[in-house]
């Protein structure tokens, strides 16, 4: 299991800007994906954006444009980098490591948008 610890989460009014980040340590295999998903309350956990080992990207319709993801490869750490954001961006944001064969979680950064 990958041991990740998400950083950077809070509250912000709508049209701010978070930036979380996501350390990834202790992983027995080389990580291949990475990536950031969100839970509001009440709803499914939902992905938010992805990169994969060889830069690939991936992000989900209602954050393209206003989030980007990025990762630092020598130090396995992951960004999500959040511009204008809404109240329907509000959730528990976790970060999860694709290493071996199998997926690990983080404890997620709770991210609130006032109106």
């Amino acid at each position: 299991q990958v041991h990740l610890v998400e950083s950077g989460g809070g509250l912000v009014p709508a049209g701010g800007s978070l930036r979380l980040s996501c350390a990834a340590s202790r992983s027995p295999f080389r990580i291949r994906t990475m990536g950031w998903y969100r839970q509001a309350p009440g709803k499914q956990r939902e992905s938010v954006a992805t990169i994969s080992g060889d830069g690939g990207l991936y992000y989900a319709d209602s954050v393209k444009g206003r989030f980007t993801i990025s990762r630092d490869f020598p130090s396995n750490t992951m960004y999500l980098q959040m511009n204008n954001l809404k109240p329907e961006d509000t959730a528990l944001y976790t970060c999860a490591a694709w290493a071996g064969d199998s997926v690990s979680w983080g404890q997620g950064a709770q991210v609130t948008v006032s109106s």
